[in-house]
């Protein structure tokens, strides 16, 4: 199956952040079966559970389950590859976070990220996901305290969000969150987010610069075709997202909206490693464990929305997935 990646760009930011927290790298990547000698090629990229590795025996060596927080500071535009310079050059940030969003499987695939107006201001919406590991949730905090980083960098000014949302339980110590975040921060939140102010996403950018915009803009859309080529599994991916709360996704519904026939589809999943069927199950067991994280969805509410009409038939697959009830796993998050 086709694995998700990481680029090379955020896995260095990834790399300072936990040597910042005294984390011993190196020693750390051979460890892990990872090639640190390919944080020097702007194409490498490594495969998304290997980072995942990388965060949980960081927090095991380090003893500090807030070190994702490190990125913070260690903001340089070129983590986020040329897609920073493209957010640099935007008129503002609102114009910026759209260009983030278009561009983000450049930077990282096992991220999904989406940029809506919500009550009067706008939301930076952050979904972290695994390939065979559930996604570090220290991934997620390391995104979204780099993304605020930046901002602030770029606009040269205390950039302060209205609120913070993080999914999953406070944690015992606040303290490190509301130094990096300088905001009301929000747990057992539906998603992982950035809520903005209206005014503050709208301010011009010190940095914009159009025809500089274009031109990262050509070489961004250069690198995602050549590097996306013909993965038709992240699309899917997407849809099967969308549809799943409908009930389950056909082949033939899903073929339609990426305005394929079956065999193609078909045939396309086949050349990169997998199936519609994998993919399918593959989706559902990534949601649940998302699902599960949030303590105000019922687990009958959680089967309908991965699709099963029958909550016994979730129950089921979940005992295949992980070897243990949904009720079991929910206990121990």
């Amino acid at each position: 199956m086709s694995e998700r990646t990481t680029s090379s760009s955020w896995a260095i930011g990834i790399v300072n952040a936990l040597e910042m927290g005294g984390v011993d790298c190196r020693t750390l990547f051979s460890e892990l079966g990872l090639d640190y000698a390919a944080l020097g090629d702007a194409d490498a990229r490594f495969p998304q559970d290997g980072m995942t590795r990388l965060w949980e025996r960081a927090v095991q060596l380090s003893g500090n389950p807030a070190i994702g927080l490190n990125m913070a500071s260690v903001v340089r535009p070129a983590s986020f590859h040329v897609v920073g310079y493209a957010a640099m050059s935007s008129r503002n940030l609102k114009e910026g976070f759209a260009r983030l969003v278009r561009y983000q499987r450049i930077i990282a695939e096992g991220a999904d990220l989406s940029f809506r107006p919500v009550d009067d201001g706008y939301g930076l919406i952050l979904a972290i996901h695994g390939d065979r590991l559930a996604p570090a949730r220290q991934s997620a905090e390391a995104s979204l305290a780099y993304t605020l980083a930046f901002c602030r960098w770029m606009t040269g000014r205390p950039l302060q969000p209205r609120e913070v949302r993080f999914q999953g339980e406070p944690p015992a110590d606040l303290a490190p969150y509301r130094q990096v975040f300088q905001a009301p921060l929000r747990f057992n939140a539906e998603h992982y987010a950035l809520i903005f102010e209206r005014a503050d996403l709208e301010l011009p950018l010190p940095s914009a610069n159009e025809s500089l915009a274009q031109l990262h803009d050509r070489f961004a859309g250069e690198y995602l075709a050549r590097f996306s080529g013909s993965r038709v599994t992240h699309q899917v991916r997407q849809v099967l997202c969308r549809l799943l709360p409908q009930g389950e996704p056909k082949r033939d519904a899903v073929a339609q909206s990426l305005h394929l026939s079956q065999r193609t589809l078909q045939r396309r999943l086949q050349e990169e490693g997998t199936s519609f069927q994998h993919l399918l199950d593959d989706t559902r067991r990534e949601l649940a464990i998302q699902y599960l994280a949030q303590p105000n969805l019922t687990l009958l509410e959680i089967s309908y929305l991965l699709g099963f009409a029958d909550p016994s038939n979730f129950f089921r697959a979940f005992r295949r997935w992980f070897d243990t009830t949904p009720g079991e796993y929910r206990a121990k998050l």
